[in-house]
């Protein structure tokens, strides 16, 4: 009886939501404001006046990639734009918004009040929220507290009331947890999924539910740009496409308006574990799985370990259990890799802040204030703190009381990463397109290098530098592994023989620089001041990837992670994989080796994860 008045409840529900009032609204994507010749400024300000001109539109929404590196600079033009806009509008971030993001993301939801919405308009449920991924290069990925937002919304909607989702993404494998919002929206009558990305009107289908791709903003290779007016009708969703003060174009694609009832135990592809069975000897002596997304490195000191999650959170954990011992909140999104010292974990938040905490209870110890977030990692040398930020500068500190030491402010882009000491230099990248060396002691610019690009998306700025006998080696998105001259900076020679991104390594006898290759390979070239080719290349089946994961040798075993949540373990001696194991689905970040049987890893989506039995 009880199931009986719930179906008639949601029968009786259904019609009434379908009764829908007709009416209009823009769906705009991919506006990537800060282009060099202001085009992309000129195509959203023609769009916005032409949304202004017309009487009908109820609303707008915006489905990300709303700027092209994220600056702050950017995010307040594109504001600025937005705001000349006489209708509501609703915007969420893309890749280009939080990829590069000198904040971690956090100047998109300061400039425009949040990252997510939610809102009715004429019975229907509209969700929106951001994707990744942040600072470091993965695939795309909805955030760990964007999916707890988007359950907590989901709960809110009455029964049989027709859902509209929003991503910047397809609902597809190029979305890391995909299926963990189509799962959630296949337990609703969710009508369709918007999304941009893609920069074309395309039909699609994600599980059966029924999404559509909106074209970019830009007008690429055409006189003018573009974007999509969408009709709600009593009997369908009809988009079009619309050229700015010229005309709308005859509909490309129209979806049918019915209660969807979902047959949520229908089979669909979903990410392969199997890869532990074969392996199945290493395993997962504890999880812990973070309220927000981790990307960044785990420290280990004795029977203790310590990471950060994009809430601002820097945990303190058992090694032995993983159990929490105390937690320190910050006022901004936390990507540094702490480092340890004399018993203070240090660590940079996108609040702006160094923090140096107490290991054994997490008090405050002391802070130094930047002038912008701090989003690279520390480096600690004896009583000194070494540390990159977004303010344009890199900075020295003592370690003792978060004192300046020196302050280099010659950068024209954030830090992100850990340096490099070596030879009483200090080496670093930035999203400036170059790499830095700085004398230890005083700061001072011994010499900068770039890869020759003018695109500042090259830059060598995720990857961990490595030297050996007065060579820096480097690997940068422009897929060349480059070998630099220590003391002068000088270029000895570049190779893009194994397409290398950004992630690189080297031997504990600093014979071999190890590279991670876009597609299925491990490489391994000969530290040598004249040109390499690559010495030995070995297959290890990862497939596409690209995140800039660094690898670690420990005992004569290679460790690095993947952008599928895959953890390989290799012995280059040989070149054989030794064991692999798959903890997540999302990008696992550089790996903490404790020793060549126990391994700490952070998987983008918050797990934290102890391997052992290797």
């Amino acid at each position: 009886m009880k199931n009986f008045l719930l179906l008639v409840l949601f029968a009786f529900s259904s019609t009434a939501y379908a009764q829908i009032k007709p009416f209009r609204f823009a769906f705009i994507s991919d506006t990537h404001i800060g282009s060099p010749n202001g085009a992309a400024e000129e195509d959203l300000r023609r769009t916005v006046k032409d949304i202004n001109a017309m009487d009908d539109i109820a609303f707008v929404v915006l489905t990300g990639d709303i700027t092209e590196l994220g600056t702050n600079e950017e995010i307040k033009l594109a504001k600025q734009i937005l705001d000349s806009l006489d209708v509501p509008w609703h915007i969420i971030p893309g890749n280009h918004d939080t990829g590069w993001s000198e904040s971690g993301g956090v100047m998109f939801s300061t400039v425009f009040g949040y990252d997510k919405f939610s809102f009715e308009h004429n019975g229907i449920r509209f969700l929106g929220c951001a994707s990744g991924p942040y600072v470091r290069m993965s695939d795309g990925h909805v955030p760990r507290d964007a999916v707890n937002w988007l359950d907590a919304e989901l709960k809110k909607v009455k029964p049989g009331q027709p859902v509209i989702f929003l991503n910047h993404y397809p609902m597809d494998n190029g979305l890391d947890n995909w299926y963990e919002i189509t799962d959630r929206l296949k337990n609703h009558n969710t009508w369709a999924v918007l999304c941009g990305h893609g920069h074309a009107n395309k039909a699609m289908n994600f599980e059966d539910i029924p999404g559509v791709m909106g074209r970019s903003n830009l007008r690429a290779k055409a006189v003018i740009g573009g974007y999509n007016l969408v009709d709600v009708r009593e009997d369908s969703i009809v988009f079009s496409e619309r050229r700015p003060g010229t005309e709308t174009l005859k509909s490309w694609t129209a979806l049918k308006i019915e209660t969807k009832n979902y047959d949520v135990n229908k089979k669909f592809a979903r990410p392969d574990y199997s890869i532990n069975q074969q392996y199945n000897k290493t395993v997962a002596a504890w999880t812990y799985s973070s309220e927000a997304n981790i990307i960044s490195t785990p420290a280990v000191a004795a029977d203790k370990v310590f990471v950060g999650n994009q809430n601002g959170v820097m945990t303190c954990f058992a090694l032995k259990d993983g159990k929490v011992i105390w937690k320190y909140k910050t006022g901004g999104a936390i990507f540094s890799s702490p480092a340890l010292s004399k018993g203070l974990v240090v660590f940079g938040s996108g609040d702006g802040f160094v923090n140096a905490l107490d290991i054994k209870n997490g008090k405050l110890k002391w802070q130094y204030k930047a002038g912008a977030a701090v989003l690279g990692s520390p480096l600690i040398q004896g009583d000194t703190v070494f540390i990159g930020g977004s303010d344009d500068s890199f900075v020295a500190l003592n370690g003792n009381n978060g004192k300046l030491i020196w302050k280099f402010s010659g950068l024209d882009g954030p830090v992100v990463s850990t340096p490099l000491l070596y030879d009483n230099k200090i080496i670093f990248g930035a999203w400036d397109r170059n790499l830095y060396s700085l004398n230890s002691g005083t700061g001072e610019l011994l010499w900068k290098w770039n890869n020759g690009s003018s695109i500042r998306n090259f830059s060598p700025a995720s990857c961990i530098p490595v030297a050996v006998d007065g060579v820096v080696y480097v690997a940068a998105p422009d897929r060349y592994i480059s070998a630099i001259d220590a003391a002068t900076g000088k270029t000895l020679w570049r190779n893009n023989d194994a397409t290398i991104r950004e992630s690189i390594g080297i031997s504990a006898n600093g014979k071999w620089i190890y590279g991670k290759t876009m597609q299925d390979t491990i490489v391994a070239y000969n530290s040598s001041r004249e040109k390499q080719s690559t010495a030995w290349r070995m297959h290890c089946g990862f497939g596409y990837e690209h995140v800039p994961s660094m690898l670690i040798e420990k005992e004569g075993l290679v460790f690095f992670g993947t952008k599928s949540g895959v953890v390989y373990c290799i012995d280059p001696a040989i070149q054989k994989i030794v064991w692999a194991h798959k903890i997540d689905n999302s990008m696992v970040n550089t790996v903490r080796v404790v020793d060549k049987n126990s391994l700490l890893v952070t998987a983008m989506d918050g797990k934290l994860v102890l391997l052992q039995g290797l």
